[in-house]
């Protein structure tokens, strides 16, 4: 595997979280200090890696170090659960969630209000 192989699987990466995460930056390595909190941990470590190996590959003496098989790895973890993730479902489920959240709140404060109403023994 060559340095322009991995670095277009960094791009590719880095491409996917723009378009599927909304996470704007220049390269893999800035779109993960701004975006790595959207993805899990295994996706975020395996991003990480690739990112390591992208730089890296840049250099001929470090090149050799790199572990084809584990750039690979990591490049299919990444892309399978980029692919997977939708922008539109993030947004609906961010709303849904703090609509849930807020009816939760509305609920725990209307259920206080009915306990100190019949404390007081308004009702």
């Amino acid at each position: 595997m060559s340095a322009v192989v991995i670095r277009q699987m960094a791009d590719r990466v880095a491409d996917l979280m723009e378009e599927r995460l909304r996470v704007r930056g220049v390269g893999l390595s800035a779109k993960l200090r701004k975006g790595r909190r959207h993805l899990p941990r295994k996706v975020a470590l395996a991003a990480t890696e690739l990112a390591d190996c992208a730089e890296k590959a840049q250099n001929p003496k470090l090149l050799v170090q790199i572990d084809q098989a584990k750039v690979a790895e990591n490049y299919d973890i990444c892309v399978r659960h980029l692919t997977g993730v939708k922008a539109v479902n993030r947004t609906t489920s961010l709303l849904i969630g703090m609509a849930a959240t807020l009816a939760l709140g509305v609920l725990f404060l209307v259920a206080v209000f009915i306990v100190l109403q019949r404390a007081r023994g308004a009702i």
